[in-house]
């Protein structure tokens, strides 16, 4: 069999390597992607430095190269398997968080300890949007690198719950136009069908080859980026006309107890008036656009 010419060798071994590196990295899972530790980080470099030495130097041994890319590749996925056994050698390998910021004062020593700068912890925290450091109540460097803050808790936004309101569950946006073309499963998880979804197409004026991504966020409602930027799109009218006829309801329940003469019936107007209007303060916002 004749020998491959040098240029095709070298494509052959790095298509290969990258196959190759494509279903280990699958095998390992997506943590080792997204958060490396410094064990999983000195994996990464030599595995790659292997890969890229035998694909660029022909007289290497290829299957050499690829016990060592196992080898480099096991040692990882069995050190990460032990680690969700034993929180000590977890702590050992991934390392552990760090306190930079406690009751709004920055502790020195761990900053020295992590060989950060004050100028790098300002950077950090300017990230996430604090630029005074009293306003934090906790900061912590994860293994990771990534600082997580605690604002006390006068800085902290105003959420739902600390106002006592209850609002409905968020659901998951289901994008079920892409392209031009109805993606049917997450059609079907938005609790709706093409006949629906072609109604509302049609309420909007558009068509569907028009469309190149519509998405049914957790109210059920259409909406849609068109690839013609310049056609304009009617704003959707659902939540405003509820809006309009609850507080109609609400308007008409009053009105009824200016009218009648029965003083029965007016306490019940007033009684059901009242609770409409505490309908209409809970779901407002909600149905404002």
């Amino acid at each position: 069999m004749p020998e491959l010419p040098h240029w095709l060798m070298i494509a052959v071994r790095s298509i290969s390597f990258l196959i190759i590196l494509f279903l280990l990295t699958k095998w390992l899972g997506k943590r080792q992607i997204s958060q490396l530790s410094f064990f999983e980080y000195i994996t990464g470099i030599t595995i790659g430095n292997i890969a890229a030495e035998v694909s660029m130097g022909i007289e290497q041994s290829f299957s050499d190269a690829l016990i060592g890319i196992l080898v480099w590749s096991a040692v990882p996925f069995l050190v990460g398997f032990i680690s969700l056994k034993s929180k000590r050698i977890r702590n050992f390998v991934e390392g552990e968080a760090t306190i930079f910021i406690k009751d709004g004062k920055v502790l020195e020593d761990n900053l020295k300890k992590e060989k950060y700068t004050i100028d790098e912890l300002m950077e950090l925290l300017r990230k996430k949007d604090v630029f005074n450091v009293s306003d934090v109540e906790f900061a912590l460097l994860e293994p990771n690198g990534t600082l997580n803050i605690l604002l006390k808790k006068e800085n902290q936004p105003l959420t739902p719950k600390v106002l006592g309101l209850k609002v409905a569950q968020e659901k998951e946006t289901q994008t079920v136009i892409m392209d031009g073309k109805i993606l049917n499963q997450p059609l079907s998880a938005s609790g709706h069908n093409q006949g629906w979804l072609r109604t509302e197409l049609e309420k909007l004026g558009v068509t569907l080859d028009n469309v190149f991504i519509g998405q049914v966020d957790s109210y059920g409602q259409l909406t849609v980026d068109l690839y013609d930027d310049k056609f304009q799109t009617p704003s959707p009218q659902e939540k405003p006309l509820l809006l309009a006829t609850l507080k109609k309801c609400q308007a008409d329940l009053e009105l009824f107890a200016l009218e009648t003469g029965s003083v029965t019936a007016q306490n019940m107007y007033t009684k059901n008036a009242s609770r409409m209007q505490g309908i209409l303060d809970k779901v407002t916002y909600l149905l404002k656009e």
